[in-house]
C-alpha cells in the first residue's frame, strides 16, 4: 500500500521541467540594441559630411570661430556669382524678401555669407551691401580654419 500511495502523488501528474506554459512575453533586447548601435555609427560617420546649402571651396583664415547658440541664416555665393539661401537660388532682388521670410527675429538675425574663394571679391561685397542695405546689421563672412 505504501508503494501505491507514493507513486500516485495524490492523483496529480508531474509536468516536464523544460516548459512552464504558454509563449514567452518578454522582448529580446539584443537585436534592438544591435540596430540602435549600427544607426548610431551611421549617423556619426554621416554627420560631418552634411553641409548647409551649396558645396563651396571656402577661403582659409586664422580667425577664431564665433560662439553662437542660435543657428544663423546662411547665404552662399558660388564661383560663378550665383547666390543661394540654403538650396534655393536667389536673384539680387529676392535676397532681402527671402531673408526676411527666413529670419525668425527679423533684421536682428545673424546672417552668414559663405563665398567661394574663387568668386570675385566685388560680388561678395555687392551681396553684403544688399544684405546690410536691407536692414541686417549682424553680417559675417564664413571661412575655414587655416591648416598649419
Amino acid at each position: 500500500m505504501s508503494m501505491a500511495a507514493g507513486a500516485s502523488h495524490g492523483g496529480k501528474r508531474r509536468r516536464r521541467r523544460g516548459r512552464r506554459g504558454g509563449p514567452i512575453n518578454e522582448i529580446n533586447m539584443t537585436p534592438f540594441i544591435d540596430v540602435v548601435l549600427v544607426l548610431l555609427i551611421i549617423f556619426m560617420v554621416a554627420a560631418p559630411m552634411m553641409t548647409v546649402g551649396v558645396p563651396l571651396d571656402l577661403p582659409q583664415s586664422k580667425a577664431s570661430p564665433l560662439n553662437s547658440d542660435v543657428k544663423p541664416v546662411t547665404i552662399s555665393i558660388r564661383q560663378t556669382g550665383q547666390v543661394f539661401l540654403g538650396e534655393d537660388e536667389l536673384t539680387d532682388e529676392t535676397i532681402i524678401p527671402k531673408l526676411l521670410e527666413t529670419a525668425k527675429t527679423g533684421t536682428e538675425e545673424r546672417v552668414f555669407v559663405r563665398g567661394d574663394k574663387r568668386v570675385d571679391y566685388g560680388r561678395v561685397a555687392q551681396v553684403m551691401a544688399i544684405v546690410t542695405g536691407g536692414g541686417f546689421k549682424k553680417v559675417a563672412l564664413v571661412t575655414e580654419p587655416e591648416h598649419q
